[in-house]
């Protein structure tokens, strides 16, 4: 069950059927040599945007572990039912060498001993940064994909990836602030800021001489209002009052998991993004 609700094998010969014209680079014929076990080498992710990747294109049997963030609704950007079909570490050496996989997935911020630790005892490592463009997302995807030996699986995630970045047709650009939890605001070379300007909502926080992750209080909102602004976090001042009196603002919640990383978020948030602008003007 590679993907959240994994299709019996008839819905995966339509799937292809359907990728075929897109996806011209990769055949729906398997990509595992003949022989080799249907499921991959055996994974623990360390890193929760790593975690969100390997359930939609893994075999649940391949992944040992996720990293413990992935169990806490706050910071996984995976659905709690589908975390819980999977063990978690807490990212010590001695939990993952005990699993004994082929394959250690983490952070580029990977602590160096923890990693040396690792490879001593003939694990292998690769680390991860965090993507910001859709295009740097898409190429993560790609690499998990192949390392688990499930290129065909990452393909149909970027396609939908693809799709969901697509710039939206003679879209008016809306004036939108993104208020994430914390009161900041993303700067403009950031990947939910690349998503908002394809749906065709236009960065406000860049108007307001605002940059990536700087503070927005909610007098500076109430002084410079945007058109639309979207409600990521929960502080007093992202639940004042105030906000609803803004007659020329249209004020919607968004969910925080779809800001935390790349991957199927990508795909999420850009559905909410067109949920959003179908009720304006």
């Amino acid at each position: 069950m590679a993907r959240y609700g994994n299709s019996n094998g008839i819905a995966r010969v339509r799937k292809c059927a359907m990728l075929a014209g897109a996806l011209s680079a990769v055949s729906c014929a398997p990509d595992r040599a003949p022989g080799a076990s249907d499921s991959g080498p055996t994974i623990v992710s360390l890193n929760p945007c790593i975690d969100a990747i390997l359930v939609e294109v893994a075999a649940p049997d391949q992944v040992l572990a996720l990293s413990n963030y992935s169990r806490d609704s706050g910071s996984s950007s995976i659905p709690q039912v589908v975390a819980a079909r999977y063990g978690v570490t807490g990212g010590t050496a001695e939990e993952v060498i005990a699993l004994a996989p082929d394959l250690v997935l983490a952070s580029d911020f990977l602590p160096q001993p923890t990693r040396q630790a690792l490879e001593r005892a003939g694990l292998r490592v690769e680390t991860f940064g965090s993507p910001t463009t859709v295009a740097a997302s898409i190429a993560q995807v790609r690499k998990v994909a192949t390392l688990a030996g499930r290129r065909l699986e990452g393909e149909w995630l970027v396609h939908d990836m693809t799709q969901a970045a697509m710039p939206a047709d003679n879209a008016r650009p809306i004036r939108t602030l993104l208020w994430q939890p914390g009161e900041i605001v993303p700067g403009d070379a950031t990947l939910v800021a690349e998503l908002l300007r394809a749906r065709g909502f236009a960065n406000h926080a860049d108007a307001m001489g605002l940059g990536q992750a700087d503070f927005a209080a909610l007098e500076t909102v109430l002084a410079d209002p945007p058109e639309l602004l979207l409600v990521a976090g929960d502080s007093a001042g992202q639940r004042h009052p105030l906000l609803a009196g803004l007659a020329r603002t249209r004020v919607e919640p968004l969910d925080p998991r779809l800001l935390f990383c790349g991957g199927r978020t990508v795909v999420g948030l850009g559905a909410r993004l067109d949920q959003i602008r179908a009720k304006l003007p």
